[in-house]
């Protein structure tokens, strides 16, 4: 491998190892946030503008994962997202739609942390009784401005902060004459949702409740037991398994 690739795996595996030491205390208060929501019959919601979108839907509707997690889905794929009231918008279509529960969870994810679509989700999520969880880099919202006209930052609305430890501008490394290459946003958070994913798994397991966990639709009977698994949560997930 080049020594671009070779230098991007040496810091990124680094990085990962950083960023769960430094979440370690939030992901387990978290699993009993997220556990106690579940127990209830609730589920979690998610939204990440743009490419965040991505991390978003790593742990909806994915084998080994928990069912009762859902996602707002922007149409425009980020294009519009600091046109100021379009989150608005887009959230209050969404509660209408799949009910947005007091004692729920929403994880909003945004690596700046400044734009004004994810900022007006967690508000008005914060606002129906929800508690949200911002994922984010708290280095790089600490350096730039806020879009939204409230002034504040995502990480500075949240309820807890996820922080996937990266640096300005997201990229890793120097690949020549100061442009740089190699973003950790996406591999960092889809980590950091794994390991919130199981450590509600195992708040669950330790307090009586059976996790409702998918199966890969490769294995046998998986098929027919994701789908009496998902009738609990039926009109509440955005995208309903098949």
């Amino acid at each position: 491998m080049s020594s671009l690739a070779d230098t991007y795996f040496s810091r990124a595996t680094a990085l990962l190892q950083r960023a769960r030491d430094t979440n370690a205390a939030t992901l387990t208060k978290l699993g009993e946030v997220v556990g106690r929501a579940i127990a209830a019959g609730g589920v979690m919601h998610t939204f990440g503008s743009g490419h965040s979108e991505v991390i978003a839907r790593e742990i909806i509707g994915r084998a080994g994962g928990l069912v009762c997690i859902t996602g707002l889905y922007d149409p425009t794929g980020g294009f519009i997202e600091n046109l100021v009231g379009y989150g608005t918008k887009l959230v209050e279509r969404y509660d209408r739609q799949y009910q947005l529960r007091p004692g729920e969870v929403f994880l909003v994810i945004s690596n700046s942390g400044k734009n004004s679509s994810p900022i007006e989700v967690a508000l008005h999520a914060k606002a129906r009784g929800l508690t949200v969880v911002a994922l984010t880099s708290v280095a790089m919202a600490q350096q730039v401005g806020t879009v939204h006209p409230g002034g504040k930052k995502l990480h500075e609305i949240a309820d807890y902060t996820l922080d996937n430890c990266g640096s300005l501008g997201d990229a890793l490394i120097d690949t020549g004459d100061g442009v740089m290459g190699g973003p950790t946003s996406t591999v960092v958070g889809a980590m950091l949702l794994n390991l919130l994913s199981l450590e509600t798994i195992a708040w669950l397991r330790a307090h009586g409740h059976t996790p409702p966990i998918l199966r890969s639709q490769n294995l046998p009977g998986a098929i027919e037991f994701n789908r009496e698994l998902g009738q609990r949560y039926a009109g509440r997930l955005s995208r309903q398994l098949a």
